[in-house]
């Protein structure tokens, strides 16, 4: 039976730690390391319980918002921007950070500013351009990152924080205003 006030599904996976993700459409998906009693579940989600009511206003507040439509072209010109900045920025930190990495694609992710994929691709939210460029460096950096340690850990962070020691200024931005973003264009 659920306790909380919320709907939730449960993913078990062969991960180690427990988390959960919140969709934009405010879905909960608690993820688990296989076998983890339904009874622990219970446990974390009634400590997160104000992180994940907090981030459902969120969620809600966004669905509210009417998403601004933009023309084909102006699309394509903000893509086409977004192309030379990132492909730009990546090369100039790749150097920085000593690592490779595969093809850059610009995209337009509901939930996500970038991602780096295991053959080392790299993903980015068009709509970052709008950000302050701290925010897109601390995006390329953060990414590049992944090259080295392809996880959150403290030491994913240290090869962040070494590049960019204010990175948790721009992280903590772009979780403050990011959603902004969406409805700036």
């Amino acid at each position: 039976m659920n306790s909380h006030p919320f709907p939730y599904d449960i993913v078990y996976s062969n991960r180690k730690t427990l988390a959960i993700q919140i969709n934009a459409q405010g879905q909960v998906t608690v993820r688990a390391p296989r076998r983890t009693p339904k009874s622990t579940i219970d446990r974390f989600l009634t400590e997160k319980e104000s992180w994940i009511l907090k981030h459902l206003q969120k969620a809600s507040e966004r669905q509210s918002q009417p998403s601004p439509t933009l023309d084909a072209p102006t699309r394509r010109h903000y893509i086409s921007v977004a192309r030379d900045i990132f492909t730009q920025k990546a090369a100039y930190y790749a150097a920085i950070m000593n690592v490779t990495y595969g093809r850059i694609s610009i995209k337009e992710q509901k939930t996500r500013w970038g991602s780096c994929s295991g053959k080392g691709n790299l993903n980015f939210n068009w709509r970052l351009i709008f950000a302050p460029e701290e925010v897109l460096d601390y995006v390329v950096v953060h990414e590049l990152a992944h090259r080295r340690e392809m996880n959150h850990s403290k030491a994913f962070y240290a090869i962040v924080e070494a590049v960019l020691p204010n990175y948790k200024q721009q992280r903590k931005w772009l979780r403050e205003n990011g959603n902004r973003l969406w409805t700036s264009v």
